[in-house]
């Protein structure tokens, strides 16, 4: 299939439509909105369900409303709307429902600015709204993943029962590049034992987190902790250069591309630096981190943000190297060149 030259967010909302996305529910936010409109034209024609609420909050219950029938839906927004939904994405959690999510981040806090920023990894991988809950958060780095991982977000939270989040943000959101919309393999899961569907010929049924006694609510936890320990299978992340490493540097989403684009310039001037990028933030992947401190290799950690991923690669970590963090909050963007130069300090010193 020949490639097209689309932007990340609408390479996000071809990916839904891959997976066989059949209803979508959003409400307008910079710099997103491509998703909407996207599906707005495309979703009408396939026989989908396309609707803009009247407000964040009702987009996602009425995403919630969609995913209990068990079809394939979504919502997206940014920053500032994707804190509005919070309390609904604890009662998605709750109820055990395969639903999609799209952050197209923008910088914070508050209404903030439509900068690119990462500060919303702390939101996505420790949980907006109330109680003992996570997302899988899958975070692409190019057009072409926005649009696998979007659609294998269906495939994971079908498998699970559980929403994913994509985490993405305003610079691969607005950003053009090639995209082969290749047909791909989303595996589909039974519905028919949980979904409300309509009770004729069977039992009613009833989805719900109210009224759950003490040791039903102990049980429903206990549930979702063992749900998100099976999750640790599917942590994934790129890792390169790291034989023979003297430093690793790690980054997430479209900051790493700089990084890495810094790290190949490092190793053309013959220093010995390792590239690690999660992309999965949760689960987080802890074996490159691991496998690379058991070595005593230290980590430089970038992110758009004041910190936040550093705390994930210190606990993988744990104590056996140095761990750096470089925060960059929401402003300029930074060159390969000024990661290069962070990158030949942090040898120096060693």
């Amino acid at each position: 299939m020949k490639p097209i030259l689309v932007k990340g967010s609408e390479a996000i909302a071809l990916g839904a439509l891959a997976a066989d996305c059949r209803c979508y529910f959003g409400y307008p936010i910079t710099p997103q909105n491509e998703i909407p409109e996207l599906m707005a034209r495309e979703l009408p024609k396939r026989g989908g369900v396309f609707l803009q609420a009247e407000s964040e909050l009702a987009a996602v219950n009425m995403l919630l409303g969609a995913a209990s029938t068990g079809v394939r839906a979504m919502t997206s927004s940014s920053s500032p709307g994707i804190s509005l939904m919070a309390e609904t994405f604890s009662y998605l959690a709750a109820l055990e429902l395969p639903a999609v999510i799209v952050n197209v981040s923008r910088g914070g806090p508050g209404l903030g600015g439509i900068e690119a920023s990462q500060g919303d990894y702390f939101q996505a991988t420790r949980g907006a709204g109330h109680g003992d809950y996570h997302f899988l958060v899958l975070s692409p780095a190019s057009i072409q993943e926005a649009y696998e991982l979007t659609a294998r977000a269906f495939e994971l939270a079908e498998r699970y029962r559980q929403p994913a989040m994509i985490l993405t943000d305003a610079l691969l959101g607005q950003m053009k590049e090639p995209l082969r919309p290749r047909k791909l393999r989303i595996r589909r899961y039974p519905v028919e034992d949980w979904a409300l569907t309509g009770a004729k010929g069977r039992p009613g049924r009833t989805l719900r987190s109210l009224f759950l006694g003490p040791g039903e609510l102990r049980a429903r936890n206990l549930l979702l902790q063992k749900k998100y320990r099976a999750m640790r299978r599917e942590a994934r992340a790129e890792v390169l250069y790291a034989e023979g490493a003297e430093l690793a540097v790690t980054a997430f989403g479209s900051l790493s591309r700089i990084v890495r684009e810094a790290v190949e310039m490092a190793r053309e001037k013959g220093y010995s630096v390792a590239f690690v990028r999660p992309i999965t933030l949760f689960p987080f992947p802890e074996r490159p981190y691991q496998e690379l401190s058991a070595r005593g290799v230290p980590f430089l950690v970038v992110e758009l943000n004041c910190g936040q991923m550093v705390e994930d690669v210190k606990l993988a970590v744990c104590g056996r190297a140095e761990v750096e963090s470089w925060a960059l909050p929401p402003s300029d963007l930074p060159a390969p060149e000024d990661i290069y130069r962070r990158i030949r300090r942090c040898l120096a010193r060693r």
